[in-house]
């Protein structure tokens, strides 16, 4: 079981998401609904991964990710875009990013990403 923090402005995506994590076996420890927050919950419970939003106010998700990054190196990060954009999906992976699920996802997609990367 891997405790895993939420970051997404939606209410409802992060609802979907503890419910993906309940299935797979997973536990949610703190949610975050905007980059600032983010932040200072990743500092407070140390997840194990981090399923963060590309689109969030206060600070986007590629400035979450460089904070996350330099606090802790080897923290595990997925991102989750609604855009295919290669360029800022290769600079997510560039600064860190274990993997990325692009919107809208299914239950079986984002269980196996997070298998993968907590087993990388």
């Amino acid at each position: 079981m891997a405790r895993i923090l939420i970051a997404d402005d939606s209410e409802a995506i992060r609802m979907v998401l503890k419910d993906i994590l309940i299935i797979g076996k997973h536990e949610c420890i703190a949610e975050a609904s905007n980059g600032v927050e983010t932040v200072e919950q990743f500092r407070k419970t140390d997840p194990d991964l981090v399923l963060l939003d590309m689109a969030m106010p206060k600070k986007d998700g590629l400035g979450v990710l460089k904070d996350i990054m330099a606090q802790k190196p080897a923290a595990r990060v997925i991102m989750i875009t609604a855009s295919d954009n290669q360029v800022t999906i290769k600079e997510c992976i560039r600064q860190g990013a274990a993997a990325y699920i692009l919107k809208p996802f299914n239950f079986e997609d984002v269980l196996t990403k997070i298998t993968e990367v907590l087993h990388s």
